[in-house]
């Protein structure tokens, strides 16, 4: 059987979280950047999909309750006793700390439509569906396997891939992956294995027909480099003695389905795989046209689950978007050591608007990005600025009217005025080069461009001068005080042309702030939503197509109170700037 999707759907998927820790900051920006997607293209009028969830199942879970029940258990033997551990207790855990991940994609405004629980009985039957397509065509044959097993990460590694290595706090030697750093233990077992190595070809053939499949490109080099040098075979079971707590091989009540195959399906679980059901044609298609995920688990999205894909003729997401990672003092984030950064404290602290916006805007997608909380203010004062700023200008002006502005339209030729417009009617095809780009927060920054050249621009119009009936120039208003200026001015203001047009020069301004929030909607859904309500856009009127220049013609009425001071502004100070 196969599944399918409506081409006028657009379907987003990130990986799905270990319940064995509470969440942290990267499960937070892999959130929002999957969410930005999701955003983005619902505005272009795209029935847009997200699907999140939790991965209940393996060896790590089983780890950590034994861990917490007994306080005095370590080492590899209690890993293995904890593989045992399952029924009420485990499912007791796991109901009990999915329940986190749920809430941190709630706190930060997260719209997803599904999420997924590995636990649940519709995912046990798409994955013991997929085992037997699989032993079906031949994928699947028992042999015994002998490698370095890491718990942390649930899988196998090869000699060449370990090392010994020691603990500076204790001075214990062990021997841990070259590639992520944790521990591993020598083990020796009979159980299922796919024929992994029989998909060399067809997976290089596949990248080279699609070479943009993973992003960034160094990542998309390194798989293929991965691929062309071979590929062993894949352990997909654990003996039922050392792995008890998950989705049992279907004809063989002694195995334990592989956790990465069972997470993996996850998929398509909400795909209604193997079948559609009627009734629920809301749920998720596939294939998925992105997957977002850290850097850390490409060999698993972008080698063993097309690999299993290709094995039932099932269609390939279109394409993985792996981010990087984030440190705290430039190092290493690790619960172990204590140095990690605890989400829903930041989202108390700042709110979910300001670290959507900061994780976007510092957030690493090739290269790892220093967390750290003087950089979250002083990237608020910036946008505050910039955008906070010209809202304010614009719709608290008091010699102005923007309606009477919007009404009256571009009246005005000169250059200057020309330049803008031409740049402001570029900026959504540029937005929509990034995004499609999976670069969301390149195109936030040639948004928030934008926004500052409108600062600039307004200061050199001057809106606030007007001709007396002599014909001479006369300033109104001498400083048109900012609320946050990022910058002071670099040369004196020139009113000379375009006094005597303020309406002009206030439309302009305005469709700039209309175009750029609905645009900044994705990112910081929030605020826009209170920029584009005191600009007095209908909420009807608030979709990409919407966002060219001339494209609503019925604002200008504020929906909500413009207030006065701090009170009412798009961008209010911060709390406390400690």
């Amino acid at each position: 059987m196969s599944v399918h999707k409506s081409s006028s759907s657009y379907d987003h998927e990130n990986p799905i979280f270990y319940v064995n820790a509470a969440p942290h900051v990267g499960h937070l920006y892999t959130l929002i950047l999957t969410d930005i997607f999701k955003r983005y293209h619902a505005l272009k009028g795209k029935k847009a999909i997200l699907c999140t969830g939790t991965d209940e199942h393996g060896m790590k879970v089983g780890t950590d309750i034994l861990l917490e029940k007994t306080p005095e258990a370590q080492g590899q033997l209690q890993i293995e006793r904890a593989a045992q551990k399952a029924g009420q207790e485990v499912r007791a855990f796991c109901n009990e700390n999915y329940q986190s991940f749920e809430v941190l994609a709630k706190r930060a405004d997260i719209q997803y439509d599904h999420f997924i629980r590995t636990s649940d009985p519709d995912h046990r039957f798409a994955v013991q569906h997929f085992w037997l397509m699989l032993k079906e065509r031949g994928y699947i044959y028992t042999s015994k396997h002998e490698g370095w097993y890491s718990v942390s990460d649930e899988t196998f590694y090869p000699p060449s891939s370990v090392h010994l290595t020691l603990d500076p706090a204790t001075g214990r030697k062990y021997m841990a992956s070259q590639e992520t750093g944790k521990e591993v233990e020598w083990t020796s077992e009979n159980n299922y294995h796919f024929r992994l190595s029989s998909f060399r070809d067809r997976l290089l053939d596949f990248y080279a027909k699609n070479p943009e499949f993973v992003q960034p490109s160094t990542r998309m080099q390194d798989v293929v480099q991965q691929v062309t040098a071979g590929l062993s075979d894949l352990s997909v079971s654990r003996p039922v003695e050392r792995l008890s707590w998950g989705i049992p091989v279907p004809d063989d009540t002694s195995q334990t389905i592989y956790v990465w195959l069972d997470a993996l399906i996850n998929y398509l679980t909400k795909a209604n795989y193997p079948f559609q059901i009627p009734g629920q044609e809301d749920a998720a298609g596939w294939p998925a046209d992105v997957h977002v995920i850290g850097k850390d688990i490409v060999r698993f999205h972008c080698i063993y689950w097309p690999a299993f894909l290709l094995a039932l003729d099932l269609p390939l997401p279109k394409q993985i978007l792996t981010h990087a990672h984030w440190t705290l003092r430039r190092e290493k984030m690790a619960k172990s050591t204590g140095n990690v950064v605890n989400p829903f404290m930041a989202l108390d602290r700042f709110g979910s608007d300001v670290m959507r916006y900061y994780l976007v805007r510092d957030g690493g997608i090739r290269d790892d990005s220093n967390y750290d909380n003087e950089f979250i203010i002083q990237r608020y004062k910036d946008i505050q600025g910039t955008c906070g700023n010209l809202v304010s200008r614009v719709v608290r002006g008091k010699y102005w009217n923007v309606r009477r502005a919007v009404e009256a339209g571009i009246t005005d030729t000169d250059p200057k005025a020309e330049r803008h417009k031409a740049a402001l009617e570029e900026l959504p095809a540029t937005v929509e080069y990034w995004m499609g780009q999976l670069q969301p927060g390149a195109a936030m920054k040639e948004i928030l461009k934008m926004l500052d050249r409108t600062n600039q621009y307004i200061d050199t119009a001057a809106p606030w001068c007007r001709k007396d009936k002599y014909g001479k120039h006369k300033t109104v208003v001498h400083v048109f005080l900012r609320i946050s200026s990022p910058q002071p001015l670099t040369q004196p203001l020139s009113t000379t042309s375009l006094a005597g047009k303020p309406d002009s020069i206030i439309y302009l301004c305005a469709e700039t702030i209309r175009i750029c929030c609905i645009l900044l909607q994705p990112v910081i859904p929030g605020r826009m939503k209170h920029a584009l309500d005191l600009l007095g856009v209908d909420e009807g009127r608030r979709m990409v197509a919407d966002a060219v220049v001339g494209g609503d013609r019925s604002y200008g009425v504020p929906l909500v109170e413009v207030g006065t001071g701090q009170e009412g502004t798009v961008f209010p100070p911060l709390r406390s700037a400690f």
